[in-house]
């Protein structure tokens, strides 16, 4: 009995080994294309990430030499010559170009250049709300008052990144208007607002004092 079993034994063995084998020769080309493609997407994915490095890279040191023209014009024009392939590295080189334009009395190419950052919708909402805010800011003398609280109220939003910067200019636009009142109410909130620094504190408490009234006290804040 032991010579009939351990010939079945081996029988059944070798019809696995044929199943497998057959199994091997039907489907193993599946095997193989599974193993090329994640080595291959594996491969892909280090490409990806040294070539983004690399253009990351060269738009910094492009940049940095633009900058490190003595000029503002030269750097203006520099800046200006920088190619970028990111909508954030567009958004940055814009900015920086922006600043150079201001420099050199050119407010309203800095200023189209900061619009064109605030309605970049693929752009985080904190570089959006950075441009807008520069724009309106270079926009003080030209843009009509109304228009401007407008655009400052939309920083101004519950959560918004800039909402106590655009508070503040929301008073100043009240004092242009002589809403004096108006003015130091909105000072007053803003220095017990919970987010507020102790710049922005100080800065408003200033500006109450120098318009006649009174900063109240400061209430704890609990954390």
């Amino acid at each position: 009995m032991s010579d009939v079993d351990s010939f079945i034994d081996e029988v059944t063995e070798e019809v696995r080994r044929d199943r497998l084998y057959l199994l091997l020769r039907r489907w193993g080309w599946v095997g193989v294309t599974a193993v090329v493609l994640i080595v291959g997407g594996a491969a892909f994915n280090e490409y990806r990430k040294a070539r983004d490095t690399g253009r990351a890279e060269a738009l910094g040191d492009s940049i940095l030499s633009a900058l490190a023209e003595n000029g503002s014009a030269e750097r203006a024009a520099k800046l200006e010559s920088v190619e970028t392939q990111s909508v954030g590295g567009d958004a940055i080189l814009n900015m920086l170009l922006a600043a150079a334009q201001v420099d050199t009395g050119s407010e309203q190419d800095a200023i189209a250049n900061l619009n064109s950052i605030a309605v970049q919708g693929e752009l985080p909402q904190i570089y959006r709300d950075m441009a807008a805010f520069k724009a309106l800011l270079l926009q003080g003398d030209s843009l009509p008052a109304a228009d401007r609280r407008l655009q400052f109220e939309a920083l101004a939003a519950p959560g918004a990144p800039l909402r106590l910067l655009a508070e503040e200019q929301l008073a100043l636009i009240d004092v242009a208007e002589g809403n004096t009142q108006a003015a130091v109410d909105r000072l007053q909130a803003l220095r017990q607002d919970a987010e507020a620094g102790v710049d922005i504190q100080q800065r408003a408490t200033n500006l109450i004092v120098a318009l006649g009234g009174e900063p109240e006290p400061l209430v704890a804040q609990q954390g």
